[in-house]
């Protein structure tokens, strides 16, 4: 008799590696990607806080970025480390259907965001002598409750086909967190609209913000080739360097999760392409972000050097 479930108590998560279970390794590799995560993009929305000479669009993006990225992996990392610590795979469908609305939350801002940075690279080569105008402290606020409110509403949009959907036979999760693509493979009815959904959300917030953000990097490039001089070449292709970066690597791991013929091995790499864009590409962000930016390096030398002299005078009194 076909064991069928339209609304099940609870989900069992079993991630490619759940053979490991209560390895020393993989549970300590989380916690260093989480951890490491979390301190650098403290850091980076502290600097640009503290640092009047951050306060730009460009730095109030990439405060967001950093924010977007600790919601990344703190919707994920923290259940799987519990679920490898206690060897408990079981998630409730509300914890399931919770966290996989805020991971799409996550991922609809960072990719709406992404375009956003692209465009203020473009602005500030293409248009310099408009850029505080163009993007306005109020145009920036109003940029930003756009994108986490159209990414709260795409969010919606996917996760609401997804409880709809009926299960059968299993309950089994073979991911690392309640994915919904995953979802599909178990579901026995509902999908349908899923799909329909999906590609809707992938066209219109995944294609078309990728599309814009290389349109912008071409117009950037035109101009980048009519300068004249080496240093300012330098200069412009430093300012944009990082972030084209991140869109790469972002949207090519991302991008691969979908994009990939279903196979024997789809679920180990679906698995392994996610950890790449949900919890090692957060942890890379500020990295790239501080090593190729001298501003940023500027801002941390100015704030050890306060951080030093408020330990002298301490000292000296």
């Amino acid at each position: 008799m076909e064991n069928y479930t339209s609304v099940p108590r609870e989900f069992n998560i079993f991630p490619f590696f759940h053979k490991a279970d209560g390895s020393p390794l993989v549970f300590g590799m989380f916690v260093v990607f989480y951890s490491l995560g979390i301190l650098m993009n403290v850091l980076i929305i502290t600097l640009i806080y503290v640092d009047q000479q951050l306060h730009s669009p460009m730095y109030l993006f990439l405060c967001n970025l950093s924010l977007v990225d600790m919601c990344y992996t703190t919707t994920v990392i923290p259940k799987l480390l519990h679920i490898l610590s206690s060897g408990n795979h079981k998630m409730s469908f509300g914890q399931c259907f919770t966290q996989m609305f805020f991971f799409f939350v996550a991922a609809g801002t960072e990719d709406l965001l992404l375009f956003t940075m692209a465009y203020d690279r473009y602005v500030a080569i293409c248009k310099p002598l408009h850029y505080h105008t163009i993007l306005s402290k109020k145009v920036c606020v109003i940029c930003m409750v756009a994108m986490w409110f159209f990414a709260s509403l795409n969010s919606c949009l996917i996760t609401v086909p997804t409880l709809k959907m009926s299960f059968c036979r299993s309950t089994t999760i073979h991911h690392f967190y309640c994915d919904a693509k995953s979802l599909t493979k178990i579901s026995c009815a509902g999908k349908e609209i899923f799909y329909l959904v999906m590609y809707f959300v992938l066209l219109f917030f995944g294609l078309c913000p990728f599309l814009c953000s290389l349109t912008s990097y071409a117009k950037i490039l035109q101009v980048i080739f009519r300068i004249t001089s080496r240093g300012g070449r330098t200069k412009a292709f430093s300012t944009c360097s990082s972030h084209l970066i991140v869109i790469m690597l972002y949207y090519s791991t991302g991008a691969s999760v979908y994009l990939l013929p279903t196979t024997r091995y789809s679920d180990i790499l679906d698995q392994v392409f996610t950890l790449l864009y949900a919890t090692v590409t957060p942890t890379l962000n500020p990295l790239i972000y501080s090593l190729r930016n001298k501003d940023v390096k500027r801002a941390v030398m100015r704030l050890l050097q306060l951080k030093r002299r408020s330990t002298i005078k301490n000292a000296i009194d």
